[in-house]
């Protein structure tokens, strides 16, 4: 199905205006050439009311004889004469319409207003005009006009001469088409064309700056300290990028000050976690003794991974082309030679810009968990013009819905004695997904409905 409503904000402020550009430009032409054509057909009626009182007066001056010969000089296309001793009573005497109204007042200007005169508009035309009386009736002997095709509309004029014969005579009217002039259709184009250049100039000095804040959100999400965006422009566009980095200065300064925090935090703590090893080496319970330098290594353990996870919030390791099949290959050889078992499927087709150590830090969390909950582990590569990838999936027990969440948060454990088991301080997804985050990225969880769990990094291209 064609998609005649664009989805960019561009597409449709230009559908927009050349739409409504394009009716009015249709509108203002048509409008213009009725009026023309007006004109055209009230100074046509004019004319033909000159005419005709001029004939009148010169039929006047004739006798019978004379006015025979001239009938046939008379009768020419679009025009008709003859004579009757009476008005044609087909003929519509009280015509009111504005074109006979016009006519009629014109022509009694011209022969006087104690004439008889009758002015109609005829529908069949001069058609009108060939079924009337012979020219002279019983006087002339003149034999009737021949039948002519039909024009369209005539003026109908019946007076009486000062001998008191009566004339009648038709002119057939111009037809009322709307034509369209050369001249006129190139100014159009021009215009139009000239309109449409305009439009997307003005669209695309409207819509640029919303793209270039669009590119500057996107890119925060990978870079929290990318350059700020120039404060120029309009001033809706200096207000919105003061905003926008203002925005970013405080995020930059929370984030730091949170890293901070907890890095002292993690780092005072390491001095009494000392002094109470020391201290459970003089515990002459073993069993006690053994409890307390368990808890005492979980601490440890549990400081060490903070410090490791902020140390790589803080990285500011360059981005560079990443050969992806190369990185895997390598966590792959690294897992056998730990025993493990891990298999690769598919392959990037391309490098992917990237922090080399980050990302593989963040493939290599999702392989550790995969082995270590489901035995082995299959990373499966899909690649694609707009977006990379990387699949971990497991064989083991998944994880419950309502939780796919939480195991992103920092310190969470899905159960007490796995987590033991295992070593793990509940930090390993958290930064798997920040660092994918932090490429523009996702991290997402998923139970497959035949068991086992795939853990999802998509990153865009």
């Amino acid at each position: 199905m064609i998609r005649l409503w664009p989805s960019t904000l561009t597409g449709r402020l230009v559908l927009i205006l050349l739409g409504g550009l394009l009716a009015a430009q249709l509108l203002g032409a048509w409008i213009l050439l009725s009026e023309r054509a007006s004109a055209i057909y009230e100074s046509s009626g004019m004319h033909a009311a000159q005419r005709i009182a001029s004939i009148v007066r010169v039929l006047d001056t004739l006798d019978d004889e004379q006015r025979r010969l001239i009938l046939p000089a008379l009768n020419t296309s679009g025009f008709r004469v003859a004579f009757t001793d009476q008005p044609d009573t087909r003929t519509n005497p009280d015509d009111d319409s504005l074109a006979s109204a016009r006519l009629r007042a014109v022509l009694r200007n011209a022969l006087g207003s104690d004439r008889s005169l009758h002015v109609s508009v005829v529908e069949d035309g001069l058609d009108h005009m060939a079924g009337m009386q012979p020219p002279y009736g019983p006087r002339g002997g003149m034999m009737m006009m021949p039948h002519t095709p039909p024009y369209g509309g005539a003026f109908a004029v019946q007076t009486q001469l000062l001998d008191g014969q009566w004339v009648s005579i038709a002119q057939r009217m111009p037809e009322e088409r709307v034509t369209w002039p050369r001249k006129l259709l190139v100014t159009l184009g021009v215009l139009l064309v000239s309109v449409i250049l305009l439009s997307l100039i003005a669209v695309r000095l409207v819509t640029r700056p919303l793209a270039v804040l669009g590119r500057a959100a996107e890119d925060l999400g990978r870079n929290i300290e990318r350059p700020a965006l120039a404060e120029s422009g309009p001033a809706e566009v200096r207000r919105t990028a003061q905003a926008f980095n203002t925005m970013q200065a405080r995020l930059v300064r929370f984030l730091h000050d949170r890293a901070r925090m907890l890095a002292a935090v993690s780092h005072d703590l390491k001095t009494p976690i000392t002094r109470l090893r020391l201290r459970a080496e003089l515990i002459d319970d073993e069993v006690l003794k053994d409890k307390v330098i368990h808890d005492l290594e979980e601490m440890e353990g549990m400081t060490r991974a903070a410090l490791d996870f902020l140390r790589d919030a803080n990285a500011r390791e360059a981005a560079q082309a990443l050969d992806v099949n190369a990185m895997l290959e390598t966590l792959q050889a690294d897992a056998e030679v730990m025993g493990r078992d891990v298999q690769i499927e598919g392959k990037a087709k391309a490098p992917y810009p990237a922090r080399p150590q980050s990302l593989r830090r963040c493939v290599g969390n999702l392989i550790d968990n995969a082995v270590r909950y489901g035995k082995r582990a299959r990373v499966r590569v899909r690649d694609s013009a707009k977006r990379l990838e990387i699949v971990v999936a497991d064989d083991g027990p998944g994880i419950p819905k309502d939780m796919l969440e939480r195991v992103f948060e920092p310190f969470f454990r899905l159960d007490e004695s796995r987590s033991r088991e295992s070593g793990g301080v509940g930090l390993g997804l958290s930064i798997a997904r920040d660092i994918a985050r932090a490429h523009g990225g996702s991290l997402e969880l998923y139970n497959r409905p035949q068991g086992g769990l795939d853990a999802v990094v998509t990153l865009p291209r």
